[in-house]
């Protein structure tokens, strides 16, 4: 089987000679340790680590190359620096700080979008007709697809992770109590943008996939009321799915960390039938499968703390998982990026282990710098 079906038949619930080998992914801190641990130094980038351990590369698998977002990019600015950090304008009339040399996310000291007239001139750049959305080279881009032995998606977006990002948690809360109105012209301007551009590549080119992020769950459960998200969000993702799957596309993964248990139900009523990365210390991947059976698909879930404890827990953790990977509609991997207090020959371990039971036994030998 090539890449393709295995992915295509994983979600069917049919039989594979073995399981996609997928992981999400790792943070530069890791990268940095497993240097002194053997890790080759040329290696920088996940792209690199995951082709140096032999991965089918979840984090680099392609996207139609579509901007379903903020367009043109703003051109930030930096404008102050000092110690590790540095201040960004963001070209969109806010300021975050950032840190230099670490990965963490940008702590917003001044959000973009505070009110209507801020919406007024961000909401251009979610213009579906602005050109540059859909690449110069299309036509030829097309054909290559339509040969294709690998899994192929198309990102769609956010319609609360987006709006978070642009306001911060405190002001989108503040607007969904005082304003209503305009946040469901917010998320109407999000779904019009997508369905549009859906409808210009899909008529051309046959995906696998569809790809949602909402990171809009912490460690207790969602950043807003499950009234709220059925009453705001499931039937706009409704529109889009139903757009999707009039062109074939009936796989749609959405990526939020956190607790996501109150927020399924929603998912899977609009349509989103696919949960990642499914952190396993606040979701049970096995839990979502007993509650849900097959109307959920499952990627990720193996729990990153087992990983940092040694072979004795990844073995407990991987055998725990095991019968779903057996089931089918699950691709195991590590449930987010790996963190700096995994060693390397813990993770390296770890790929062992799982390869065994997805029934991978083609993968490259891993070397390591003396």
């Amino acid at each position: 089987m090539n890449h393709r079906e295995r992915f295509l038949r994983v979600f069917e619930f049919k039989e594979v000679d073995r399981v996609p080998d997928y992981e999400f992914g790792y943070w530069d801190e890791t990268i940095d340790r497993w240097h002194k641990e053997g890790l080759p130094q040329h290696l920088h980038t996940n792209q690199d680590v995951e082709k140096f351990f032999g991965l089918e590369g979840w984090d680099t698998i392609e996207f139609i190359p579509v901007r379903m977002g903020l367009w043109p990019p703003p051109p930030s600015k930096v404008i102050r620096e000092y110690d590790d950090k540095e201040v960004v304008r963001d070209g969109l009339g806010g300021m975050y700080i950032r840190k230099k040399y670490t990965s963490s996310i940008p702590q917003y000291i001044k959000p973009p979008l505070k009110n209507r007239d801020d919406w007024e001139r961000i909401r251009r750049f979610f213009d579906p007709e602005t050109p540059g959305r859909i690449p110069l080279d299309w036509d030829e881009m097309k054909e290559i697809y339509r040969e294709r032995d690998y899994p192929l998606g198309i990102f769609v977006g956010s319609l609360y992770g987006w709006l978070r990002n642009l306001m911060g948690v405190k002001g989108i809360s503040l607007a969904f109590y005082k304003d209503p109105d305009w946040v469901a012209e917010m998320m109407d301007t999000l779904v019009e943008l997508w369905i549009k551009l859906i409808g210009r590549v899909l008529r051309d080119v046959k995906v696998d996939f569809a790809a949602w992020w909402e990171d809009m769950c912490y460690n207790r459960g969602p950043l807003i009321s499950v009234r709220l998200f059925e009453e705001f969000m499931v039937p706009r993702y409704k529109k889009v799915t139903q757009v999707l799957k009039e062109y074939g596309v009936w796989i749609n993964i959405l990526d939020s960390d956190g607790k996501i248990d109150a927020l399924v139900p929603g998912w899977l009523e609009a349509g989103i039938n696919c949960m990642f990365p499914i952190e396993a210390k606040y979701t049970d991947p096995i839990e979502l499968r007993r509650r849900y059976g097959r109307k959920v698909l499952l990627m990720g879930g193996v729990n990153k703390l087992a990983l940092i404890e040694g072979p004795k827990a990844i073995d407990k953790e991987l055998n725990r998982l095991a019968p779903l990977i057996e089931e089918g509609g699950y691709i195991p991997m590590v449930d987010h990026r790996v963190p700096p207090d995994v060693s390397l020959s813990n993770y390296i371990y770890y790929l062992k282990v799982k390869r065994k039971i997805i029934g991978r036994t083609d993968a490259p030998p891993i070397i390591l710098e003396k």
